[in-house]
């Protein structure tokens, strides 16, 4: 249960040729493009929360929407920075009190089509799971109108409290909306096997005039089934389902699965399983390009030891695995999150541990006829922010994310501008 906010290995064990080598690339590479790094807020552990454990949203004005883990009232915070012309206003817009409005916001928030954000919590939501909650899924419901001064009120509804039977602590797992307007996620433990097993599951909720109902679409059963769903799931255009496990499949080193509906129920066939040369331990999501294949990371393993960047693309009813780069570095130094994907094609990343100083990186894989090359848009020193989360792309190619850490100890939200 307290394996929530996995802290991976900091200890670097490249050797120091490597390293150098690995530096000077990287500076080259910087240098070349002209990034600019730039600090848009660093919290301060108070009131604004801290320590924010997942990546941003962006609405059409490029305002940034975002959560942090600690902080708030007490138990973290949906925050909002406003795009302005003399710069980036912030705003907390609630504050969990961490009983059964929830506690630890470790995923991000989405837009949902009412235009309100939604958004799980790790736990709170009662008294289950040893009394300190399972966790929740909540609204968060816009102000009126009429409200600029940006301290405007959001309002927040809980709608599915977890009780382990039916998921518990979700994670870092980003909802999706289908068209009905049904709610899908993952929780990483829980599920109906029994009591003991506890492999995790995928959900949806949907609304009514009473309220939202939960139906498990699949209990996974840990083993060659997989287990320990980390990250969401997203959807094609067929209507299916597509996600990772942590753990589980043939080699017990996880999996990506697929959901497809089927009559009155979901069928579920994994597409790979992974083993030590192609990575293992899939704990970030999938992104889906206009083509339908997947994209994903592991954070561990594979031809370089630090974790992969991996694509898998349908043929013919089944679909072929490919590893686009392997990161040469500590074991479990690679990247934990999801990727963003530009309108050229263009893969970015962050790994929360890797880099010439071993605590993050920036990083964009370029797709070329002679395959994907890579260049460390920002390498994290200590100095500012370091373990940064996934990162979001706006329409001109400026990359957000955030960093779990700072000078400040609480995190920071930041901006690369090519």
């Amino acid at each position: 249960m307290h394996g929530k906010k996995q802290i991976l290995s900091r200890t670097a064990t490249t050797a120091l040729t490597i390293a150098v080598s690995f530096a000077l690339v990287a500076i080259f590479a910087q240098s070349a493009l002209c990034q600019t790094y730039e600090v848009l807020y660093t919290f301060t552990g108070g009131a604004d929360g801290g320590q924010p454990a997942a990546g941003l949203t962006i609405d059409r004005a490029r305002n940034l929407y975002g959560t942090t883990s600690t902080g708030g009232a007490c138990c973290g915070t949906v925050f909002k920075l406003t795009n302005q012309a003399s710069g980036w206003a912030f705003s907390t817009l609630y504050s969990f009190l961490g009983g059964n409005d929830g506690s630890e916001p470790l995923g991000r928030v989405i837009f949902g089509p009412d235009g309100n954000l939604y958004g799980t919590t790790w736990g709170g939501g009662g008294s289950g799971c040893y009394g300190e909650g399972c966790g929740t899924v909540f609204r968060l419901n816009s102000p009126a109108a009429f409200c600029h001064t940006g301290s405007c009120s959001w309002t927040e509804t809980v709608l599915h409290r977890f009780n382990l039977v039916d998921g518990a602590w979700p994670y870092n797992a980003d909802l999706v909306f289908d068209q009905t307007g049904d709610l899908y996620g993952t929780t990483p433990f829980g599920g109906g096997f029994n009591s003991t097993i506890n492999n995790g599951l995928v959900y949806e909720l949907i609304p009514s005039r009473d309220g939202w109902t939960e139906t498990i679409l699949h209990n996974f059963g840990g083993f060659a089934d997989g287990g320990a769903p980390h990250s969401g799931v997203i959807f094609d255009q067929a209507g299916n389902l597509y996600g990772t496990t942590s753990v589980g499949g043939a080699y017990g080193a996880g999996t990506v699965f697929q959901l497809s509906p089927s009559g009155s129920g979901w069928t579920k066939k994994i597409l790979h399983s992974f083993q030590r040369y192609d990575g293992i331990t899939p704990v970030g999501g999938l992104i889906l390009d206009q083509s339908g294949n997947l994209y994903g990371t592991t954070p561990d393993a594979g031809a370089g030891n630090g974790g992969t960047v991996y694509m898998l693309t349908p043929s013919n009813g089944d679909w072929t695995f490919t590893v686009l780069y392997a990161f040469t570095g500590a074991s479990e130094s690679g990247p934990t999150a999801s990727l963003a994907m530009d309108e050229a094609g263009n893969l970015y990343g962050t790994t929360p541990q890797g880099g010439p100083s071993g605590v993050g990186e920036v990083f964009k894989l370029t797709h070329s006829a002679g395959g994907w090359e890579y260049t460390a848009l920002h390498d994290f020193t200590g100095i500012g922010g370091w373990y940064p989360t996934a990162v979001t792309l706006d329409a001109d190619g400026n990359i957000y994310g955030t960093c779990s850490d700072a000078n400040t100890g609480w995190g920071l939200v930041f901006e690369i501008t090519p």
